[in-house]
């Protein structure tokens, strides 16, 4: 994806399909914990975080599938698994809410952006989310059709 900047942010990547996909709830910023290679691959604008998700291991929350390119300027030693499980930087309380949401309502953790805060650090927007089911996926894409048309009838009219 391309590097955006909107309020003091440089998106690195963006999880579009999950609005689509699950009802957006509550969202958390966190902080990862990275390696150099990393943090140097992200700088260069590559990483794919549509198929990641998060979960509740050993007391933290880890990021568990996000894709983040080897560093080709580092040496072989150095690198990182592209595909590695992260660490999310959170306080122990918003930790202890989003264990409680899962365990007991069911609700997922979803990654919807990956990006670098104003003060150059990388964040994680990760939002608790639930399943849609089919029909109100259809509802959705219907109210999104309806307006696209809606718009182009009042384009045409003037």
């Amino acid at each position: 994806m391309a590097a955006d900047k909107d309020e003091g942010r440089k998106r690195i990547a963006e999880n579009r399909k999950a609005r689509f996909e699950y009802i957006i709830g509550d969202t958390y910023e966190a902080g990862i914990e990275l390696t150099g290679t990393e943090v140097k691959s992200l700088r260069s604008g590559q990483a794919n975080i549509a198929e990641s998700y998060a979960s509740v291991e050993d007391g933290g929350i880890f990021l568990i599938n996000a894709y983040i390119p080897e560093y080709k300027a580092a040496g072989t030693f150095f690198q990182h698994e592209p595909r590695r499980r992260r660490r999310l930087l959170l306080h122990k309380n918003e930790i202890h809410k989003l264990a409680v949401a899962v365990e007991r309502q069911g609700m997922t953790m979803v990654p919807l952006e990956l990006y670098f805060n104003a003060r150059g650090r990388a964040k994680l927007k990760l939002a608790l989310a639930q399943g849609k089911k089919l029909h109100d996926k259809r509802a959705d894409t219907a109210k999104r059709d309806w307006n696209r048309q809606k718009a182009r009838l009042m384009r045409e009219k003037g």
